[in-house]
């Protein structure tokens, strides 16, 4: 997120308009952006448990960042780890600009919470096709309270990482670490489906997936353009470096793919786009369109390579390879800021950090919310199947989750 500055006595009408329009966009990148780009990944029997499972977490995670979420990632508590509970239910919150910025809180509140809504549903692309609809509902409720606000806190709440410099523009850190870490360990857990990996059967719906990942495309310029928290020049350099590694990536990614296999697809390309937006999310804000074209060759090459060794070498069944593409590219993203912000036109550059200075700080925030996203996952997957199964029965597998678990289908022949 962009820095503070002095608050004034009312919001600005620009920035107010502009940041409107970015909520509204990172919204529909989970509604129906994701949905509709996991969707069509799926087989079709289990299309519909995708879509169930990308609304309700939107629904559930709007309720729970009301009542405590956005208090515990963005509240006055002082000791640099949790926000605590002041503004619980919008306690406190009126039209008037927070500290700091230009916009009414109530919508800065806004435009955080569609963050709190895309973070879990990006988890449940390493679940899919065999998961437990409650154990869904109850794991990513309870991980947004419990992993995601506080990482938000630390870093953009003003919380320890922050203190000592991290930067993250739009959420390297605080959404691709910890739901790409998430998604691979809640994958080890839940363990694999069961014709993984002899019997897997292609992308149902190619034409889906394009759909969806253009949806993501578009909408990702209010999730990076719009950290800027301003219609200002920082907006407009994220945006412009946004759709750089978006569309360089994508093309690297389908030139691997042809060199690899004869021939190009249309699923890889989308792939690499997503994987190029993933790593340029926290490097918006500190790279030129130079190092944006460099961070899209990066994500294609090493997210391509990540699911390369993760599903084909390690045979781990993350089902739509969320580690391999957010949490990879994520980390990437992070790691690159201090070599690349000074690189060509428009490059802001690192200030008074030195580039080994910089790189330590991000360092240390990758490896310590990694560590925290695991153990947090850890720990609730081992409770939430005290109560209830994690994953469905073998024959509610084999008919597919729409009918098993939903008593729907979305094709009727």
């Amino acid at each position: 997120m962009a820095g503070l500055v002095a608050s004034p006595a009312f919001a600005d009408t620009g920035d107010t308009a502009w940041i409107l329009t970015s909520t509204a966009l990172v919204l529909f990148m989970t509604l129906p952006g994701l949905a509709l780009f996991y969707g069509g990944l799926v087989q079709s029997k289990n299309l519909l448990s995708v879509l169930m499972q990308c609304f309700a977490i939107a629904c559930l995670m709007s309720l729970l960042w009301l009542a405590v979420g956005y208090s515990i990632a963005f509240g006055p508590g002082g000791s640099g780890i949790f926000g605590g509970f002041a503004k619980s239910f919008a306690a406190g919150i009126t039209a008037a600009p927070l500290d700091g910025q230009t916009i009414p809180e109530a919508l800065f509140m806004m435009f955080q919470m569609t963050f709190a809504i895309i973070t879990p549903a990006l988890i449940l692309g390493a679940f899919a096709e065999r998961v437990n609809f409650a154990a869904v509902l109850i794991f990513s409720g309870l991980w947004m309270l419990v992993c995601y606000a506080p990482v938000a806190h630390w870093v953009w709440g003003g919380g320890w990482l922050a203190q000592r410099g991290l930067t993250d523009f739009a959420g390297g850190v605080v959404v691709h670490t910890t739901a790409g870490i998430s998604a691979l360990v809640f994958a080890l857990m839940l363990g694999k489906r069961q014709n993984f990996p002899k019997d897997m059967h292609p992308p149902h719906n190619p034409a889906f997936v394009m759909l969806g990942a253009s949806m993501l495309w578009v909408g990702w310029f209010g999730f990076n353009a719009g950290s800027a928290l301003g219609a200002n020049g920082d907006a407009a350099r994220a945006m412009l470096v946004t759709h750089m590694s978006a569309a360089t990536a994508s093309l690297v990614w389908m030139c691997i793919e042809w060199v690899s296999f004869k021939r190009p697809t249309l699923v890889g390309i989308a792939t690499g786009m997503v994987a190029g937006l993933a790593t340029i999310t926290p490097a918006a804000g500190s790279v030129g369109p130079v190092g944006a074209i460099v961070i899209g060759i990066l994500a294609a090459v090493v997210c391509y390579g990540a699911v390369v060794l993760i599903r084909n070498r390690m045979h781990i069944d993350d089902s739509l390879d969320v580690f391999a593409v957010h949490g990879v590219g994520g980390v990437l993203g992070t790691l690159a800021i201090p070599f690349l912000a000074s690189v060509g036109p428009m490059a802001p550059g690192l200030g008074e950090a030195s580039i080994m200075g910089q790189f330590g700080v991000q360092l240390l925030g990758v490896v310590a919310v990694a560590a925290y996203s695991a153990l947090v996952t850890i720990v609730l997957l081992a409770g939430i199947k005290l109560f209830v199964p994690l994953r469905v029965s073998a024959e509610a597998e084999e008919a597919g989750l729409d009918a098993s678990s939903h008593g729907e289908s979305a094709y009727h022949y």
